[in-house]
């Protein structure tokens, strides 16, 4: 829970509106899937075999003021097993003018909350395109460090771009 959005459980039930956020270009493209346009009875099958894998977790961000769904915030990869305690962290807010207010760094606050303070993690891994600068600086925001470069690994809009890797240990925020 923040000030302004609460994360929610994603249930399979809400795949018309997980399609109506995953299906934009623009998040494709930032989200590295952009020629992965999924039909919206796809998504409902992938979001029930999603609900059943136990190494991953999505949920919904969702604004307290209306209840309105204004993004996805996800940990998968999960491997709660002694002594590597890892995941990997995913976000998305769906509509460009949701992006300027703020949601995602709360989100991104919660979630690592509660995988560090929940689910005991100790390391969580995420990576954003050299062309995302703003995603990029909301992260070093919620205190994950650039632990390397891909160099020209991720092809779009005619061109090669970096891939940047950044994490963040249950040290790291403790201590922020």
């Amino acid at each position: 829970m923040g000030e302004k959005i609460y994360l929610s459980p994603l249930n399979p039930e809400d795949y018309e509106l997980f399609g109506e956020r995953m299906n934009n270009p623009e998040t494709q493209k930032n989200a590295g899937g952009i020629t992965e346009t999924r039909s919206i009875p796809r998504l409902k099958e992938w979001l029930e075999e999603m609900s059943k894998d136990t190494k991953q977790i999505y949920f919904a961000i969702v604004k307290k003021e209306s209840n309105e769904c204004v993004g996805f915030i996800f940990l998968r990869d999960l491997n709660l097993d002694p002594p590597h305690r890892t995941a990997w962290l995913g976000i998305n807010i769906g509509k460009s003018e949701e992006r300027w207010k703020w949601y995602g760094k709360e989100a991104m606050k919660c979630i690592l909350n509660y995988g560090f303070n929940t689910l005991n993690l100790n390391n969580i891994m995420l990576t954003v395109y050299e062309f995302n600068e703003n995603a990029r600086k909301c992260y070093e925001k919620c205190w994950f460090t650039i632990i390397g470069t891909r160099r020209q690994a991720y092809f779009c809009d005619g061109k090669y771009h970096d891939t940047i890797y950044m994490d963040i240990t249950k040290d790291d925020f403790n201590q922020s």
